[in-house]
């Protein structure tokens, strides 16, 4: 029985045949995340990154169905039931992720993961309800799923490893609506090269190239887009702009009950899982709105910064950050608090590691295997996976207020502008 069709740009049609996969996707908790962006604040930059999600979720499901029927069909060891988990996790991986996502979790130091089995394991969830509905014990296993407690190692190969239906799905999507043409990868082909070896996924050497596409996309992407000065720009304006109304809860505590209600027990570190679901990216835009006249300076001026797009600017810099003191002394001067109008960002990223035994948490390597059964790591078989192995990209930026780069009249602009074009900086970037 088809329970529903979704038109997807990315997929296409995705058909939900499944009860249990559309009771879950009906619950409050995921139908939440329609109003929790994948890309966080890209918008300011990508005007198409408005998907949500939702979406994504969706699409995890879709491409981790057609991984795990063509394991089923091909391997007696993969069985019904891992084709139910790999459906399932794939579903409700992100489930736990909240507001803005990440910005949220440094500051108020969350944790969207362990949030995600939470709420699967939580009997008060509408989630937790319809997976012991369906079998006693389920959600437990696919929380283990995803929190890679797992003895199933191929089904969390499938959700969460160095290329999997998770990444496909997010570089797919986030390409398409931020209209980067690098992505370039035959999703299809890489599926079909799926095969099963002592319970882990392997790739046939027949997609190499696609696989090499992906990693190099993936790359890409990041570099890009997901470390865009821009888009970090309006990451650090909402960080400093949470920062400032948290310093602020203590001794203006009617002030926040009564605009940020939903925020109170995060400022007083003493939610729950309820208070969590409550907050989405319309609560807080809403919010944003209500600062952007209060009282208090600062955080007044943050919340107009955000709501119109007025967005600091940055210089790439290196070690050691004491350099960055000549800068933050002429912003003192010209009256900013630099706590609130200066942030370091920091983005790195590996584009594609190999194990490592001495690391909490070491990445699963992509293994290939060849027409006579030989499996290889695939920094092995490719030169150019191995251009990129275990090399950390990325850069660090110094953010300030963007007046300082157009305003004449601000103290030591001569001099600011210097230091932001040579000076102690290695790069000559703004």
């Amino acid at each position: 029985m088809n329970y529903a069709n979704f038109i997807d740009p990315v997929h296409g049609n995705i058909s939900v045949d499944s009860k249990l996969i559309f009771d879950l996707i009906s619950t409050r908790e995921m139908q939440r995340l329609r109003h929790i962006k994948q890309l966080s604040t890209a918008s300011f930059t990508y005007l198409g990154a408005e998907h949500t999600r939702l979406a994504h979720s969706v699409g995890v499901f879709h491409l981790a169905s057609q991984i795990a029927t063509k394991l089923q069909q091909e391997n007696e060891c993969w069985t019904s039931y891992d084709t139910e988990l790999a459906q399932v996790a794939g579903l409700l991986h992100d489930v736990g992720h909240g507001a803005f996502s990440h910005t949220f979790e440094q500051l108020f130091e969350t944790n969207h993961e362990a949030i995600t089995c939470a709420i699967i394991t939580n009997p008060e969830t509408e989630v937790n309800q319809v997976l012991e509905t369906y079998r006693h014990g389920f959600a437990k296993d696919v929380a283990d799923i995803i929190a890679h407690r797992s003895q199933r190692k191929a089904v969390v190969d499938l959700i969460s490893s160095q290329l999997d239906a998770d990444r496909m799905d997010y570089l797919l999507r986030d390409a398409y609506f931020t209209g980067a043409s690098y992505v370039k990868f035959d999703k299809t082909k890489i599926i079909n090269s799926m095969k099963l070896v002592d319970n882990r996924i392997v790739f046939d050497k027949s997609a190499l190239s696609d696989v090499e596409s992906f990693i190099i996309g993936r790359h890409q992407m990041y570099q890009n887009v997901y470390f865009n000065k821009t888009n970090r720009a309006a990451v650090v304006l909402l960080q400093n702009m949470l920062k400032r109304a948290k310093d602020l809860y203590p001794e203006q505590r009617d002030y926040f009950r009564m605009t940020a209600p939903r925020l109170v027990p995060f400022f007083e570190n003493n939610y729950d899982l309820q208070d969590y679901l409550l907050l989405d990216d319309g609560v807080m835009n809403a919010i944003f709105s209500l600062w952007s006249t209060s009282g208090d300076d600062i955080l007044q001026d943050l919340a107009q910064r955000y709501v119109t797009r007025i967005l600091p600017k940055s210089v790439v810099f290196d070690e050691p950050e004491s350099d960055l003191e000549a800068l933050r002394e002429i912003l003192i001067q010209n009256g900013y608090n630099i706590e609130y109008y200066t942030e370091v960002s920091k983005a790195y990223d590996l584009p594609y590691d190999v194990y490592h035994n001495d690391v909490d948490n070491p990445r699963t390597e992509i293994k290939i295997i060849s027409d006579d059964m030989t499996v290889s790591e695939l920094s092995c078989v490719s030169p150019l996976v191995k251009a990129l192995t275990s090399i950390t990209y990325g850069d660090k930026r110094f953010y300030f207020p963007s007046e300082m780069k157009t305003d004449y009249s601000v103290k030591d602009y001569s001099r600011f502008a210097e230091l932001t074009r040579h000076g102690v900086f290695h790069h000559d970037k703004v």
